[in-house]
């Protein structure tokens, strides 16, 4: 069966309607169930999508390439693989999953070039970091999820936060299945991290070593994160989601080892606040190479201002690996 997500509008007129990137009738693609009894989907897509970007913008840490080039994506106590060729994607899901986890996800109701014709013509700096960074998207990620992604984040790289994220995972984590002879894990939650007995915080146990797992290598960190569960325990999900922009950061960043720019991480990917505006060494390195000491105003493209951090995140980190090979 063929399904059609009212994507006409689109077509017809080259953007939502009044010219807004996120519209009831837009789509970024359209999708087809394939496969064994409809278990995985084939999509079209129509806007921008670019996973291998998307790997590398630094937002999520539960991304693991594969060997024919596509990713295994966990999330959601749910895994998938995703493959890309051209406007063409391929998740192995069934329909359902696609709807009720997948399409929200991969924000697919957004219109991603809409936003980036929002770009003044005159800021040839950006318009070259959005022509790099074109095909990303702002990833729809659980709150919790990325509160303790980030946090674990400060001062790794990225191979050691997803080794720290896995080894979390594997010590207090529910089993999803297995993929290629390993078991997959879901991320913990609040609880479950609560329960985790660890010497870093007073405990005479070590959860990760009675699982098998080993040294969490969460150093500092790990207090941090149970600092972090005991505050998510304490509220409401819905009502930190009602919060404005300003209160949702305050809010924040009274969870001790929760800074502005982690904040500003929470918010972006895991809140999906669109406007907030992380700015780590990378975006500060763009900033002063783009933009000297008249400087950057993110409020120049509000409310969208998060996107453009992912487009000068990336192109600036693509820009440094360049030049170093």
């Amino acid at each position: 069966m063929y399904f059609k997500i009212k994507r006409q509008f689109i077509k017809k007129n080259g953007a939502p309607k009044d010219g807004h990137p996120k519209h009831s009738g837009f789509d970024a693609m359209t999708f087809k169930a394939c496969g064994k009894e409809g278990a995985s989907m084939q999509i079209t897509l129509t806007d921008d999508f670019d996973l291998d970007k998307m790997a590398e913008s630094g937002q999520c840490f539960r991304w693991y390439p594969l060997p024919d080039g596509g990713y295994r994506i966990c999330a959601f106590r749910r895994a998938v693989t995703a493959r890309q060729e051209g406007h063409r994607l391929t998740l192995d899901c069934p329909e359902e999953a696609y709807r009720s986890i997948w399409r929200q996800y991969f924000d697919m109701t957004t219109h991603y070039a809409a936003i980036r014709d929002r770009i003044d013509p005159g800021d040839a700096y950006l318009q070259a970091a959005a022509r790099l960074g074109r095909g990303i998207r702002i990833l729809r990620q659980d709150p919790w999820e990325t509160l303790v992604t980030f946090i674990i984040s400060q001062r790794k790289s990225i191979p050691a936060i997803r080794s720290c994220v896995e080894k979390l995972c594997a010590a207090a984590g529910d089993s999803i299945g297995a993929a290629a002879g390993e078991p997959l894990y879901a991320f913990p939650s609040p609880a479950q991290v609560m329960a985790l007995d660890c010497r870093k915080t007073g405990s005479d146990r070590c959860s990760f070593q009675d699982t098998g797992v080993g040294n969490c290598s969460l150093g500092y960190r790990m207090p941090y994160v149970r600092a972090a569960a005991r505050w998510m325990i304490a509220h409401d999900a819905a009502a930190l989601d009602a919060l404005d922009d300003g209160s949702l950061e305050t809010a924040l960043m009274q969870i001790k080892g929760v800074g502005v720019k982690v904040a500003a991480c929470v918010m972006l990917f895991g809140f999906h606040r669109m406007n907030a505006f992380p700015v780590d060494v990378w975006v500060k390195r763009a900033l002063k190479d783009g933009y000297g000491k008249a400087g950057f105003d993110p409020a120049r493209y509000a409310p969208y201002a998060g996107v453009m951090q992912q487009y000068l995140f990336y192109a600036r980190r693509q820009t440094s690996r360049a030049h170093s090979n």
